[in-house]
């Protein structure tokens, strides 16, 4: 049985429509193209990532069901709350954004090699476009050992991966994150597909149709202009302890 799938002409940054990605394997969309920051934004403005690996084309994806992260519902396990509450790390957001997308690419397993240096090359490049943010975790000497990135849509969050040098702290980052997140105005975070580690952490799944019609309207919004200048994250006096 032959797979058909579009490949992408470089000169327009068109892609067909998700509804269009196919059922096995799941969400692959189409293939070729580039990541420049233009493409790689008009593909998360339609629900759809770059992804492959080594000798593979660009690969361009828009699976379903969708995980995400309610930033406004994310609920931290007690144990991560008392473990945060000893060591007290402190969390930043947008102050080593290249070195966050450095880690998460070493870091990653040998059956994990996507994050390649053309694709770290372009979210660093996003970055510098003010559309990538980090989230970073330090310890008391100022090393810098857990955090998370990925592109902001809006009032939608796309986030892309991240790491721990340390325990718990890829779950702190994300934690702080939400709350910051749903302070500043926003709604919704992508975490592309489920996995037992998302699912953990609380991720839910919604349908393509439900994802994209969130999508639609979130893209559209705007958070708190001050969401993603360089800061040190808090929790407010309103969050559980």
């Amino acid at each position: 049985m032959s797979i058909y799938i579009t490949e992408l002409d470089s000169r327009f940054l068109d892609f067909p429509s998700p509804h269009e990605a196919l059922e096995e394997p799941n969400g692959l969309l189409a293939f070729g193209g580039d990541l420049k920051p233009q493409r790689i934004l008009a593909a998360y403005h339609q629900g759809i990532f770059p992804w492959y690996g080594p000798g593979d084309p660009i690969l361009w994806w828009s699976p379903a069901p969708r995980a995400v992260f309610n930033p406004k519902t994310f609920k931290p396990a007690k144990s991560l709350k008392k473990f945060q509450k000893k060591q007290q790390y402190l969390v930043t957001i947008n102050q080593a954004t290249d070195r966050v997308i450095e880690l998460c690419a070493a870091t990653r397993s040998a059956e994990e090699t996507w994050l390649n240096t053309e694709m770290r090359a372009a979210y660093q490049d996003l970055a510098r476009q003010g559309h990538c943010h980090s989230v970073e975790v330090w310890d008391h000497e100022k090393q810098l050992i857990g955090g998370l990135y990925g592109l902001s849509v809006g009032r939608l969050f796309c986030g892309e991966s991240m790491f721990s040098l340390s325990p718990n702290t890829s779950k702190i980052a994300l934690w702080y994150f939400c709350h910051h997140f749903n302070q500043c105005g926003g709604q919704l975070i992508d975490c592309q597909v489920m996995n037992p580690h998302l699912a953990s952490l609380g991720a839910t799944e919604l349908k393509r149709e439900d994802f994209l019609q969130s999508l639609l309207s979130l893209r559209e919004q705007r958070v708190d202009s001050h969401c993603f200048h360089r800061q040190t994250l808090s929790l407010s006096d309103q969050e559980p302890q």
